[in-house]
């Protein structure tokens, strides 16, 4: 039996998280539409019918507004290597599972919105600046995961790098003009590679963690 209050803080959690997604979906369709710059955080705001504090107690930057879609991969690479001994191991394979199914946090996807949006993301100078933040965040939860200390600090910057590095040249290629299917099978090959260098440069994690399984 639920605890009394349980499923109405459910209810508050869900009507929040559909806020978020109502307005950040709202805001990346105007700067689709009119360009990152050409459109202020009061455009969104009336076209989400919220007030503008209410729209800076979800999102405290503009880009926030378009970074929201990342905000459930912050902390993958954390999640993902508590599911296996090795870390580089379980990213690998979290990441080619991401290619097979056109993730596209790994770049391979060639959707005209999914490029639309990439496009914005890396063509505007504030959102990348931002993202920098997004990447710092994930490196070190990533580096906590890994046991914290400045061992798992360093592997956890190579790791992030490595998979940002691999997603930007498969979206550098598709946005280019090339094909998923075209790009594929050099992003497979490229992460397979990537991944062996990792794990030969972090022989002592992976067997500090194996042990510690």
């Amino acid at each position: 039996m639920s605890k009394p209050g349980t499923a109405e803080t459910g209810l508050r959690e869900r009507k929040k998280q559909r806020m978020y997604q109502t307005v950040s979906d709202t805001a990346v369709r105007l700067f689709l539409e009119r360009g990152f710059d050409a459109v202020s955080v009061a455009d969104v705001a009336a076209a989400a019918e919220i007030s503008k504090p209410t729209l800076f107690r979800y999102f405290p930057t503009k880009e926030d507004l378009v970074l929201y879609r990342f905000a459930d991969h912050e902390d993958e690479a954390a999640r993902v290597v508590r599911e296996g001994p090795s870390p580089v191991r379980a990213l690998r394979r979290h990441f080619l599972d991401g290619l097979e199914r056109c993730d596209p946090v790994t770049g391979l996807n060639d959707h005209p919105e999914v490029l639309a949006y990439q496009a914005l993301l890396y063509g505007t100078p504030s959102l990348v600046a931002r993202m920098f933040g997004y990447l710092e965040r994930s490196e070190a939860a990533l580096a906590e995961a890994l046991g914290g200390g400045l061992e798992a600090r360093l592997a956890a910057g190579q790791i992030v790098a490595v998979q940002r590095i691999l997603a930007q040249e498969n979206w550098r290629r598709i946005a280019a003009g090339e094909r998923v299917a075209e790009v594929r099978g050099d992003a497979v090959a490229a992460a397979e590679r990537a991944f062996e260098l990792l794990e030969a440069g972090l022989p002592g994690l992976v067997a500090h963690r194996t042990e510690a399984e």
